[in-house]
């Protein structure tokens, strides 16, 4: 059924911007099962196939086939760690992307403003500046432990540790990640060291080694998969934890974040300057079956130790993956000539260096202690300081990859409409999303129509950057996109946090005793929903503190109520020059699911014509 845009506008506006409905409480044995979320960076859902991905398909088919899925946008890894951890979307949250600006210099991360928070000290140094709990709303593992389980998230520096990111003792949840063993990550308990010695396994993650190894212009990067420190991960898994928590006779909640695919096709080396093959070279195929290995060898550890009957397993993954574009004919940043940017490309920072040129302002690099930005160079990661004074910067650009994030500390309106307007004479751009309150600008749509707007403590940002993307000539383009994308990497190298379908089109499955089996679930389903959907099946009480909530997804479990489902699109006023905001969206109760938005013909979901 689809829904007209005055009748989706009108549901929108009584319902609120996240309210959600009640589930009803499904009936528990006393004792509750296990659960393990086992979290495939990057994986798309159809890459997934017997074939690609063998041990995911066959689960997958097993239990329950989540076959309309979503990421929560910005489709970055830390966004959507927050919402698997809590079930809030990021209005609530306040984790707008892996790189925010934060409103003070964070020591760890060199003093930015604007700092990368896949790291353990950087995200304790912003727990600690807001009141012990800069996400303020409690995490999936920090309520199970309270209430009795085991519980431990393995993985991918960052968001395994956003599963309980207020406990850095290392006693209470084990958490290892890529910087276990050092000084700057958490300590393993005496009980945990013991554990993994008895297994013959070292107390210290090894390093990605080739994997790591992105390139640059004119060299390529990885040509192989995370093998070597996925295998350690894993290990520790299977041969401490695992029966580590069977010996302690009662019920765990165990994370697994499986850096592979992500790692890998970020790097891959397959398609230097290239957009074939992009990320469906060798690599890229190495990374998926490389955390296909990891999610079998955990379920053959489930069944050596007698857990698999006692434990559900999900399977989400964080986002979606298209390949690199730096293609622009309107950019002046192009025009400039850099030492290690291929001539005619988008340097990192083009959107920072675009924006002061069109202000007529200066640019400073929050990363190299605000220094100013000389002719012929670009801010160091992306990330840009416009104004006066860097101190008091007129506007903010966090540089993170399919999007950016602009911030405005001084909440002029005036001047936001003279950021719009700069953006919106760009071909790398694609939609545009303003803070609710600095005005309805022509061309974009408010904060609050995809989740942004809620009670974060972390400054909200002012505007939200969406870049271009187009099919590359397959037959399914959200498997063969190409974005623009901010960042280092290279043309034909793999990025993500674009709101086209390609990004926002994760894999997701389940499987076991609180699941259907052989059931395909058309409603669709968000990693909010996973995250209260766990909350719901270990019984654990929430009390949410901002309103932009998940729903269960009850339709998945036996007996459970199965909603109905509906869509339905919004379009912003056009702009001067005839551009629009577009948001295509599904609807399940109050509940929004957010499939594809920007300029028609410009995202890969929205296509010419179809929501004009």
């Amino acid at each position: 059924m689809r829904v007209t845009l005055t009748a989706a506008l009108a549901a929108l506006l009584v319902l609120g911007p996240g309210a959600a409905p009640a589930a009803p409480r499904q009936p528990r044995t006393a004792m509750p099962h296990n659960v393990v979320l086992f979290v495939p960076d990057g994986l798309r859902a159809l890459k997934v196939t017997p074939e690609t991905a063998p041990a995911m398909a066959a689960l997958r088919d097993k239990g329950v086939n989540f076959a309309n899925s979503h990421s929560l946008f910005p489709t970055f890894t830390m966004p959507n760690a927050s919402g698997l951890a809590s079930g809030h979307y990021l209005g609530d949250t306040g984790v707008f992307s892996n790189v925010i600006f934060t409103g003070y210099p964070v020591g760890p991360a060199n003093a930015s403003v604007t700092p990368f928070i896949e790291n353990d000290a950087v995200l304790g140094d912003i727990d600690e500046h807001f009141a012990g709990n800069f996400v303020d709303e409690d995490t999936l593992l920090k309520l199970a432990r309270a209430a009795g389980f085991s519980t431990a998230a393995v993985g991918k520096l960052g968001p395994t540790l956003m599963f309980d990111h207020t406990e850095r003792s290392g006693t209470s949840t084990i958490i290892i990640d890529d910087q276990t063993g050092s000084a700057a990550g958490i300590p393993l308990s005496d009980e945990m060291k013991a554990a993994l010695g008895a297994a013959g396994l070292p107390t210290a993650t090894p390093p990605r080694g080739a994997n790591g190894k992105a390139g640059d212009f004119q060299t390529p990067g990885a040509t192989v998969a995370n093998v070597v420190q996925q295998a350690f991960l894993a290990d520790a898994v299977t041969k401490a934890i695992l029966p580590l928590f069977k010996a302690r006779g009662k019920p765990f909640v165990l994370v697994v974040w499986s850096r592979d695919p992500d790692g890998s096709q970020h790097n891959q080396g397959d398609s230097l300057n290239s957009l074939s093959p992009g990320i469906d070279g060798p690599t890229s195929l190495a990374g998926i079956r490389n955390a296909d290995d990891t999610l079998a060898q955990v379920l053959r550890g489930l069944k050596d130790l007698g857990l698999e009957d006692t434990t559900d397993v999900v399977v989400a993954a964080d986002h979606g993956f298209s390949t690199i574009s730096k293609e622009s004919h309107t950019s002046p940043a192009t025009a400039g000539t850099y030492p290690d940017v291929k001539p005619g490309f988008l340097p990192p920072g083009f959107v920072a260096l675009d924006l002061a040129k069109a202000l007529d302002l200066p640019l400073f690099d929050p990363d190299t202690k605000t220094a100013a930005v000389a002719s012929g160079a670009y801010p160091r990661v992306g990330n840009g300081l416009i104004g006066k004074d860097p101190a008091k910067p007129d506007v903010v650009v966090a540089a993170n990859g399919g999007s950016d994030l602009i911030y405005l500390p001084g909440k002029d309106r005036g001047l936001a409409r003279r950021v719009v307007a700069a953006l919106l004479a760009q071909d790398y751009v694609s939609g545009l999303f303003v803070d609710d309150a600095l005005g309805p600008i022509a061309g974009t749509l408010r904060l609050s129509a995809i989740n942004l707007r809620g009670a974060a403590l972390t400054p909200h940002p002012a505007i939200v950057v969406n870049f271009r993307s187009t099919g590359t000539g397959c037959d399914q383009p959200v498997l063969c996109a190409a974005e623009v994308a901010d960042t280092r990497l290279q043309q034909g190298q793999g990025m993500h946090g674009n709101f086209a379908r390609s990004d926002t089109q994760n894999f997701m499955a389940a499987a076991g005793p609180d699941f259907k089996a052989g059931y395909v679930d058309r409603l669709p389903v968000s990693n909010a929903d996973v995250g209260v959907t766990i909350a719901r099946l270990l019984g654990l009480r929430t009390r949410p503190r901002g309103e932009l909530v998940g729903r269960v997804v009850t339709e998945a479990m036996p007996n459970g109520a199965t909603p109905k489902a509906f869509s339905g699109s919004l379009a912003a006023p056009p702009a001067a020059n005839g551009l629009r905001t577009v948001l295509r969206f599904q609807r399940v109760g109050a509940q929004r699911y957010f499939d594809a938005a920007g300029f028609a013909g410009r995202t890969v979901g929205l296509e010419v014509g179809k929501d004009r």
